[in-house]
């Protein structure tokens, strides 16, 4: 059997977004949906990382924390400042460690870095946030995904002279609430026609929304030869289309233990869906 075909009939990977906290908030990156996740044999758990200003990584989709009436940024913040204000916040070594022999780390970085620090890749707080990664998994054990093109190129140029082999994603789909109409048009166009910014961005990972990836990016990313991810894949409609082997490579899903099963179904010798 070819390289090829042997691809296109390899099962989708399931990533538990925010550790498939499914549609309570409250647990999205908690300790318990942590465990309950990995109880359920999952391929990778995606997370998200902010950084506080001591330096200290930490996991929370939300750039912002409540302190009273007002928010205050995580980046502003201290690890004893933000446990104060919310004492159940894991650090990102914490989550990492727990991963080491029982599933993938799939990081989403919600940070950048000061510009100056992108001459030099290595000084980037992504490249130390990768490094602490590698160092605990092995690279072949996760995937870093992130919005920004100038930190997806700084990952990869960081990994290539660190010698690493290392899945860098650009993240297509972002928010564009609150931006003027010309520049919501002008992110929607490089989102459906990203060639330039993944070529410029060198990145070696496609990471697109599940519209966005029906509308063009999927068929992008198999011309290019590069993997790609479809993010968030929760409604059963959904979870038939893209857990069909072949369609994706990975698929993170808020119901992680439903893409299982929808992957089950399509797996399942002589009883797949109807396409």
């Amino acid at each position: 059997m070819s390289l090829v075909l042997r691809r296109r009939r390899a099962p989708v990977l399931v990533s538990a977004h925010r550790f498939g906290a499914g549609d309570d908030a409250s647990q999205e990156n908690s300790r318990d949906a942590l465990t309950d996740c990995l109880a359920l044999g999952v391929d990778y758990v995606e997370f998200d990382v902010q950084r506080c200003v001591d330096g200290t990584f930490v996991v929370s989709h939300s750039a912002y924390v409540q302190l009273g009436p007002d928010r205050v940024r995580i980046s502003e913040l201290t690890l004893p400042q933000l446990r104060a204000l919310r004492p159940d916040t894991l650090r990102y070594v914490e989550v990492l460690d727990a991963l080491v022999g029982r599933a993938k780390a799939h990081i989403d970085l919600k940070f950048t870095s000061p510009d100056d620090r992108y001459d030099d890749p290595p000084s980037t707080y992504e490249a130390e946030a990768a490094r602490l990664a590698v160092e605990r998994l092995g690279a072949a054990e996760l995937i870093v995904t992130t919005l920004d093109d100038q930190a997806v190129r700084a990952l990869r140029d960081w990994a290539d002279r660190a010698g690493v082999e290392l899945l860098v994603g650009l993240s297509l789909g972002r928010s564009v609430r609150g931006l003027p109409w010309p520049e919501q048009l002008r992110v929607r166009v490089s989102e459906l026609r990203p060639q330039l910014r993944l070529r410029e961005s060198r990145a070696n990972l496609v990471v697109a929304k599940h519209t966005l990836a029906r509308l063009g990016v999927a068929a992008i990313a198999r011309r290019r030869g590069l993997p790609l991810l479809v993010w968030t894949i929760d409604t059963e409609d959904s979870l038939h289309y893209w857990m069909k082997p072949g369609r994706a490579w990975l698929v993170t899903s808020n119901y992680p233990d439903a893409a299982l099963r929808t992957r089950a179904a399509w797996t399942r010798p002589h009883r797949r869906p109807t396409p």
